[in-house]
């Protein structure tokens, strides 16, 4: 269940708290609701897919496309390492 609170902070405090919440894209609550749950041990942001998973633009890749060149060139077979002669 939530509940409504009102809390008051100076005016400093809360234009950098504004602030810092801007920068991680998030509501001056939100920031507020993480702190608070980080401080009282509460269960963790679960995590975003996109994070973990890392999608996204894949750079020009076609993987679904080009999975058989890929993998031809991956199978390829090292140059052997040269020897100095004599030894």
């Amino acid at each position: 269940m939530m509940v409504r609170s009102q809390i008051s902070l100076p005016s400093e405090d809360q234009r950098r708290a504004r602030a810092r919440a801007a920068d991680l894209g998030i509501s001056l609550a939100e920031y507020v609701r993480r702190l608070v749950r980080a401080d009282l041990g509460g269960p963790s942001q679960p995590a975003e897919v996109g994070g973990v998973f890392d999608l996204g633009a894949s750079g020009g890749s076609d993987v679904a496309r080009l999975k058989d060149e890929y993998l031809a060139v991956a199978a390829e077979p090292a140059a052997p390492a040269r020897r100095p002669r004599g030894r």
